[in-house]
């Protein structure tokens, strides 16, 4: 029922903004910020990020938004990000979770791993179908984003281009995959980097390479020859 409740509480649309427009940051948001960016007087923003945190869509902390410290800083205000827990709501009750944390337990133990990962790939080209490589990381994105990705292009400051400028890449908010990932995450990693190797190809001008990073997909997306054109 407290999924439901959750689920529901999006049914407001101005609520439902707020919670797309958190989550569409990736990272803190104060109250100001995000009545202003969706149009209504923080007051009733305060309203709605309060409850979508009450029913678990979103996590409240507070910090100074002024980035300073000590007297004169100004008081912490509240901020928001979006909850890490998953909400899904099956009628009647489903468990496809269980399974698939049994099935990834038992290819790990049997060492299935080049299987899966070979599956995968057929998968994702299969997803694909007759459509070509993507051409570039734009097209990468507009694929992950249809699958639930979440992707956003970055700019890797670990890595430069020929020209001196660094790498754009795409990276992914979101791993649909998370919570078995989480307790198997070489095997599904891999599957998920096959899986994505085989949605976007691997013989045009973007890769799929493995990458990962705290709170973001384990696989990233840059230009195949590692350039920022």
């Amino acid at each position: 029922m407290e999924d439901i409740e959750a689920i529901a509480a999006l049914q407001d649309p101005v609520r439902r903004r707020l919670y797309e427009f958190v989550v569409g940051q990736g990272r803190e948001v104060g109250r100001n910020e995000a009545a202003e960016a969706v149009g209504v007087a923080r007051t009733l923003a305060a309203h709605h990020l309060d409850r979508l945190a009450e029913v678990g869509l979103l996590e409240s902390g507070s910090r100074r938004l002024t980035g300073r410290s000590g007297p004169g800083a100004g008081r912490p205000a509240k901020v928001y990000t979006r909850a890490q827990a998953e909400r899904t709501v099956s009628l009647p009750a489903r468990d496809y979770r269980t399974a698939a944390e049994l099935l990834a337990e038992a290819a790990e133990h049997a060492g299935l791993d080049a299987g899966l990962t070979a599956a995968a790939r057929r998968r994702g080209e299969s997803l694909r179908g007759s459509t070509a490589p993507c051409g570039s990381l734009e097209d990468a994105m507009e694929m992950l984003a249809a699958r639930g990705y979440e992707p956003r292009l970055e700019e890797d400051e670990g890595a430069r281009g020929s020209s001196g400028a660094a790498v754009r890449v795409v990276r992914m908010r979101n791993c649909p995959f998370h919570a078995v990932a989480e307790r198997f995450p070489p095997l599904v990693c891999g599957m998920n980097l096959a899986l994505l190797e085989g949605l976007i190809g691997t013989d045009g001008p973007v890769r799929a390479r493995m990458d990962a990073q705290p709170g973001k997909c384990c696989v990233v997306v840059e230009n195949s020859k590692n350039n920022s054109d």
